[in-house]
C-alpha cells in the first residue's frame, strides 16, 4: 500500500483534487456534490499517477530512479498497471454521475494526461496535455451544477495557464536525466535554466487573468492573492539548479495553484 500511495504522485494527485473540490465549492456544489467532485477527480488523478510509474518502469529502472517504488523494488510493476486500469475503470462511472456533459469533459481532460504519460511527453508539444487538463477542469465542475453551464474564457485560459506553469516546474528536477534517456519535451529542449526562467510567466499570467478577468473591479483581497503569488514566483526565480530545489519549484507552483483557486473562491458567481 505504502508503494501504491507513492506510485500515485501524491503531492500532484491531493492538490489537483484539493483545487478541484475547492472550485465546486465556490460555485455552488452542494456537500454532497462536493464529494462526488473529490471522488471523481481523486480515481482520474491515481489513474494518471499510477500510470506514468507503470508506463516510465523501464526508463526510470536505466536512470536508476530508486525514489520510485518499482525501480526500489517496493512492488511490480504489473501491479502499478493493474492499479491503474481499476482506478480508470472507476473514474468512468464516477465522471458521468457528474452529469453527461461534465462527465464527457472529465473523461476528456484524464485522456489528455494519459497522452501525455503514453508519448506526448517527449516531443515539443508535451505542455499541450496540461493545458487541456487543467483548462477542462473549471468547465467540468460548472457543467456539473443542477443547472449546468460552460465556464467562462477567463477560467479556462487561467485554468490552462496554469498546466503549462505547473507541466514546467514538474520536469525540472529530472531535465538533465531525461535527455540522456530521449525524452525531449519543451522543458527538456529548452533546458533547467530557461525552463526555471520561463515557468513563472504562465502563472503569473493565470494569476493576472484570475484577477482581471471576472466583471467588475477586482476585491482587496484579489489584490492580496496577487501580492502573494509575486513572492511565491519570486521564490521560483532564485531558485538552484539541484534536483532537491527543482522539486521545491514544483511545490510552489501547486502553492500558486491554491491561491489562485482562492481567486476563483473570491470571485464568487463570477464561474457561472
Amino acid at each position: 500500500m505504502r508503494g501504491l500511495i507513492r506510485a500515485c504522485h501524491p503531492e500532484p494527485t491531493v492538490a489537483v483534487t484539493a483545487i478541484t473540490t475547492l472550485l465546486a465549492a465556490s460555485v455552488g456544489r452542494d456537500a454532497r456534490g462536493c464529494i462526488l467532485v473529490a471522488v471523481t477527480v481523486l480515481t482520474g488523478q491515481l489513474s494518471v499517477g499510477w500510470s506514468n510509474d507503470w508506463i516510465d518502469a523501464r526508463r526510470d529502472q536505466m536512470a536508476l530512479r530508486i525514489d520510485k517504488p518499482v525501480v526500489a523494488g517496493e512492488l511490480a510493476s504489473a501491479t502499478v498497471r493493474r492499479a491503474a486500469f481499476v482506478a480508470v475503470v472507476l473514474c468512468v462511472p464516477l465522471s458521468f454521475a457528474n452529469g453527461a456533459g461534465a462527465g464527457a469533459v472529465h473523461l476528456l481532460a484524464v485522456a489528455s494526461a494519459w497522452a501525455y504519460n503514453l508519448g506526448l511527453k517527449s516531443t515539443p508539444f508535451s505542455w499541450l496535455p496540461y493545458a487541456v487538463s487543467f483548462g477542462l477542469l473549471p468547465v467540468f465542475v460548472t457543467l456539473g451544477l443542477p443547472t449546468p453551464v460552460v465556464a467562462p474564457g477567463w477560467a479556462v485560459a487561467s485554468g490552462a495557464l496554469l498546466g503549462i506553469g505547473a507541466h514546467m516546474a514538474n520536469v525540472l528536477p529530472d531535465i538533465t536525466g531525461d535527455r540522456q534517456l530521449g525524452v525531449n519535451g519543451l522543458p527538456q529542449r529548452l533546458g533547467a535554466q530557461r525552463t526555471r526562467l520561463l515557468a513563472p510567466v504562465p502563472l503569473a499570467l493565470a494569476s493576472l487573468t484570475l484577477v482581471f478577468g471576472p466583471p467588475g473591479p477586482p476585491r482587496a483581497i484579489a489584490w492580496v492573492g496577487l501580492i502573494v503569488v509575486a513572492v511565491l514566483l519570486g521564490a521560483l526565480l532564485v531558485d538552484r539548479s539541484d534536483a532537491t530545489n527543482s522539486r521545491r519549484a514544483f511545490r510552489v507552483a501547486m502553492g500558486i495553484a491554491l491561491v489562485d483557486v482562492g481567486l476563483f473562491v473570491v470571485s464568487g458567481t463570477s464561474l457561472v
